[in-house]
């Protein structure tokens, strides 16, 4: 078994093992909804924002958080940075669907890192 075999075993096997520290969730990403995916989100952390000059929206908070799933779970597609992805908060495919930007999108052997920004009240 080569090195990259034994990687792309232990992407599931451990790092997205659903009895250690992964959840199942749904993803909506560019039109599809990736159903109880093995997903590892890392703290939402709420900051305050950068308001821009001409922006008179206070008591809003960018919140960030970085999402970790197999890039074979999601079809093969890398979300691109910018874009929008939509995360649940229960197994099943229903519950509330958090909507953030991808601010950044990495893949290594297999394991996407996604970091996440989305404006919050």
């Amino acid at each position: 078994m080569s090195f990259k075999d034994t990687v792309a075993d232990d992407i599931h096997s451990i790092f997205l093992n659903t009895e250690e520290f992964a959840d199942l969730r749904t993803i909506d990403y560019d039109g599809v909804m990736y159903i109880d995916i093995p997903v590892v989100m890392r703290g939402i952390k709420t900051q305050d924002r950068s308001p821009r000059e001409s922006d008179h929206a206070q008591g809003l908070y960018q919140a960030t958080s970085v999402l970790h799933c197999a890039l074979s779970d999601l079809g093969g597609h890398q979300p691109e940075k910018g874009q929008r992805i939509k995360v649940n908060n229960t197994e099943g495919g229903g519950g509330f669907f958090q909507e953030f930007y991808v601010a950044s999108s990495v893949c290594e052997i297999g394991m996407l890192q996604l970091g996440l920004e989305e404006i919050d009240e």
